[in-house]
């Protein structure tokens, strides 16, 4: 993977940082973009000392031109781009469906569902046209795609927007050797774990703790999508704690 170039979005923290760390040691060149430079900043000092390349770019992933600006840099400092994490996303704060507000809505499936959408139609193009041919992207699901938790219903019905658009992608993707795959993670390690630990609410209505896994493993996930050739594609992989009551009935 030496020399490959890759741009993840919400790099500056959580899975995005962690995932965007473990590129630069799998031998990526990594774009870096999120809201906020001091944090994309810091990752870019973590990835130089370790002796990888990063550039940063603060985009709002919601905003056509930043969006459209952030790959043109990507590709003038690089060259090219062989991989798009599609990471960056938003939640709301939980509510009973019939109390959801408009405005908390609009604003995540404008982050989780346009966002993604405008960040993988700028990396298909650039994939489309560049020579060699091709690329791969990688969208961030969730287990909400598969089984959603109470009071969370703008977060699950962006997450099953993923998953389409994840399916129209590796479809219009085959005649340009453009693959595209989706990791569906539960319970990481990340700031809302301490939530997590402390209890979460359940179908049935109680509240209970439950475990969590190491950024690393969500990490070590994508950066295996990531390694593959052109010709196979992990289209969908689920990774999560392995106690967590997602399946089964709690």
């Amino acid at each position: 993977m030496t020399d490959k170039v890759a741009l993840v979005t919400g790099a500056g923290s959580g899975i995005g940082r962690a995932c965007a760390l473990a590129l630069a040691r799998a031998g990526f060149r990594l774009a870096l973009v999120g809201r906020k430079r001091e944090p994309l900043e810091e990752v870019a000092g973590e990835i130089v000392t370790g002796g990888g390349e990063a550039l940063v770019h603060p985009a709002n992933v919601v905003e056509e031109a930043e969006v459209a600006a952030a790959f043109a840099a990507a590709v003038d400092r690089f060259g090219r781009l062989d991989l798009l994490f599609n990471n960056a996303g938003t939640a709301s704060p939980k509510a009973p469906f019939e109390d959801v507000e408009l405005r908390h809505w609009n604003r995540v499936l404008a982050v989780n569902v346009t966002g993604s959408f405008l960040c993988a139609r700028e990396a298909f193009r650039v994939m489309k046209a560049q020579s060699p041919m091709g690329g791969r992207i990688i969208n961030n699901g969730s287990v909400s795609a598969h089984a959603p938790r109470p009071w969370g219903a703008p977060y699950t019905a962006s997450k099953h927007a993923i998953t389409g658009l994840t399916k129209q992608l590796s479809l219009d993707g085959r005649a340009h050797d453009i693959a595209c795959g989706q990791i569906d993670i539960g319970n990481a390690e990340t700031g809302v774990a301490l939530n997590l630990m402390q209890g979460m609410a359940q179908a049935d209505g109680r509240v209970v703790p439950e475990p969590v896994m190491p950024l690393s493993s969500v990490a070590e996930a994508v950066v295996f999508m990531a390694g593959l050739p052109l010709a196979s594609n992990v289209q969908f992989m689920t990774v999560i704690a392995t106690k967590m009551p997602l399946v089964g009935r709690g």
